[in-house]
């Protein structure tokens, strides 16, 4: 039996002694680690004032040499293309060098060899270096080192200089290789024109950065340009590109804009065009080809002209599209739809005699002819291009009448085309023509102003049976709308005008000169003296011609005007050839069906009709 003494006894010394043992090894074991951790932190602490207040300076210039950034990828600029896509206006990629000002001034050695590469002398390089760092009067090459150190202490920032634009990419690699500091290369695009001047008014231009100036390329500019994308870059300290991390949105192309324009109709207007005002020594000229169907623009020429792709004439008179933004007295060419516009109100028919013997005195003036055509028929008032007889005719019908055939045909209104700086012109409320005088200027195209575009759309109206349709400088895909067509005239009365004016381009008429073989031709002349400071200048005048073929059917409507031609000035004698030599070609380009086969006959034989195509 076990003493119960015994079971109340205090253990051995020797396993307290354990106890204590243990319980100092887990006091050291902790106080250990608190020491490491203190130590730690306490490390930790003289580390970042390190860093912070004795580093510092190191440690800024080694995060400057790497650095994420992000940047914009340009997008390339659409294309502009003619209605059978031939292209017109496209963007090209080249490369521009530019420089950090700072890094290439310590590099003075290497400018020969650099200047001699970018084609410029080293003198207009030091130029650029110097206008960069806003050193404009200094020559940095006499400047001695410590005084361009001093004037380039608070220049620093200035990290960029294009030295040249533009530089086709295999050249721009060349400039790269020489591995001269602070030069590098960039991606851009440059805009190119096939076609240089004989495009260049409608299509305008965009400036060195691919943005639309002038024309078309600047009232379409928002289609054109596309929208950038932006990537995520690795920079280093100089700017440089040293890795690219990831794309965060990829550029967007900008539209392919598709014309109305035939680029080969475009070619026949302009080279007549040009060739017109050469032989007369003329001041300038203009040209406009209308579809008669579908209101398509297929042609828009000016003169005097430059090369889009030289910017160096790009300036002044070379830039505006005359067509649109200049206004002229249209004269005789009116006179077809006083005309019409007469016999639509059943007074007057192609047969109605008409007393022409001038002068005629209307109020205080009198209206005069080149030659006395005694009595004639209304038909004949149109092909002698007879005031008198006009203004007749005229005064027979309300003035209102007039004014508002002129109003319905598009005078005084903007086409609605959407070409920049086109003027809307001036046709006065007949309210304000200042009585008959007045009423007889307008029958003959005196006292309202047209630009060429407004010809052409009105003379479109007798071609199309009295129809005026939109005009458009863009393709249609599909036939006009008819909601948006407005009858100006009737059927009957156009065709009855039409044949006068084919009378007119015959050989007793004053536009013979238009005639293209093959093909019934209808037009008229206008010849109108220049206002100059306010007053008709007697020896200064505008040449006019407008028309359309094949008569039978018009299909293409044409409008001239030859500014100031020397010598010969009447519209029959400088106008109508350029018409002639435009429609004759472009019937056969287009292989248009003649509707005169007897002019055609040659030695017995009459060549087959050809199939009509479309333009």
């Amino acid at each position: 039996m076990t003493n119960n003494r015994q079971l109340g006894k205090k253990a051995p010394s020797g396993t307290r002694l354990q106890r204590v043992l243990a319980l100092l090894r887990a006091m050291t074991r902790d106080g250990l680690v608190l020491s490491v951790l203190f130590l730690a932190a306490g490390g930790m602490v003289a580390r970042a004032a390190y860093l912070q207040l004795i580093y510092k300076d190191f440690l800024q210039e080694q995060g400057d040499e790497r650095y994420l950034r992000v940047v914009e990828v340009p997008a390339h600029r659409g294309m502009i293309v003619d209605r059978n896509g031939e292209p017109l206006a496209v963007s090209s990629p080249v490369d521009s060098i530019w420089a950090q000002p700072v890094v290439l001034l310590s590099q003075r050695d290497r400018w020969p060899q650099l200047a001699a590469m970018l084609e410029m002398p080293v003198a207009e390089l030091e130029q650029k270096l110097a206008a960069s760092l806003q050193l404009p009067n200094e020559h940095l090459a006499t400047m001695s080192a410590e005084e361009l150190e001093q004037k380039l202490a608070d220049r620093k920032n200035r990290q960029f200089v294009y030295l040249r634009r533009h530089l086709a990419p295999s050249v721009a690699q060349q400039i790269v290789q020489l591995k001269i500091p602070g030069v590098y290369s960039q991606r851009e695009y440059r805009r190119y024109y096939p076609d240089a001047e004989v495009t260049s008014h409608l299509l305008g231009f965009t400036d060195i950065d691919d943005v639309g100036q002038e024309g078309l390329e600047k009232a379409l500019d928002a289609q054109l340009r596309g929208i950038p994308g932006q990537k995520r870059v690795i920079k280093d300290r100089l700017g440089r590109i040293v890795e690219d991390v990831e794309s965060i949105r990829m550029p967007q192309p900008g539209q392919k804009i598709t014309l109305s324009i035939d680029r080969r109709l475009q070619y026949l207007a302009y080279r007549a065009l040009k060739a017109t005002v050469l032989e007369h020594r003329a001041k300038a000229g203009s040209a406009v080809i209308v579809d008669a169907r579908t209101g398509e623009i297929l042609a828009m020429v000016n003169q005097p002209a430059g090369n889009p792709n030289n910017r160096n004439e790009l300036q002044g008179d070379l830039l505006r599209n005359r067509a649109v933004t200049d206004v002229y007295e249209p004269g005789s060419t009116m006179k077809a739809l006083t005309i019409a516009m007469a016999l639509e109100s059943g007074r007057w028919t192609p047969t109605t005699m008409v007393d022409a013997r001038g002068p005629l005195r209307v109020g205080r003036y009198w209206v005069r002819d080149v030659h006395n055509y005694g009595v004639i028929d209304v038909t004949h008032v149109i092909s002698k291009s007879s005031n008198v007889g006009t203004t007749k005719i005229a005064l027979s019908l309300p003035m209102e009448r007039l004014w508002q055939t002129f109003k319905d045909v598009g005078f005084g209104a903007l086409s609605g085309v959407g070409l920049l700086g086109e003027q809307p012109g001036i046709l006065h409320h007949f309210t304000k023509w200042g009585g008959e005088i007045g009423h007889a200027n307008h029958s003959f195209g005196y006292g309202l102003s047209i630009n060429m575009l407004q010809l052409a759309q009105a003379y479109t109206v007798l071609a199309s049976d009295g129809l005026r349709r939109p005009l458009t400088i863009l393709k249609r895909e599909q036939p006009p709308d008819p909601s948006q067509e407005r009858r100006v005239f009737s059927a009957q009365a156009v065709r009855q005008v039409r044949a006068m004016l084919e009378l007119a381009v015959s050989k007793e008429g004053t536009g013979s000169k238009a005639s293209v073989p093959g093909y019934r031709v209808a037009g008229k002349t206008g010849t109108v003296h220049k206002i100059v400071n306010g007053r008709y200048a007697g020896n200064r005048y505008f040449s006019l011609f407008a028309g359309m073929l094949p008569a039978s059917n018009p299909r293409l409507v044409m409008a001239i005007i030859i500014d100031e031609p020397q010598g010969a000035y009447f519209g029959g004698a400088v106008a109508a050839p350029v018409f002639g030599r435009t429609m004759g070609a472009a019937m056969r380009l287009l292989n248009i069906t003649p509707d005169d086969m007897p002019s055609m006959k040659v030695a017995g034989v009459v060549p087959p009709p050809a199939k009509e195509a479309t333009p």
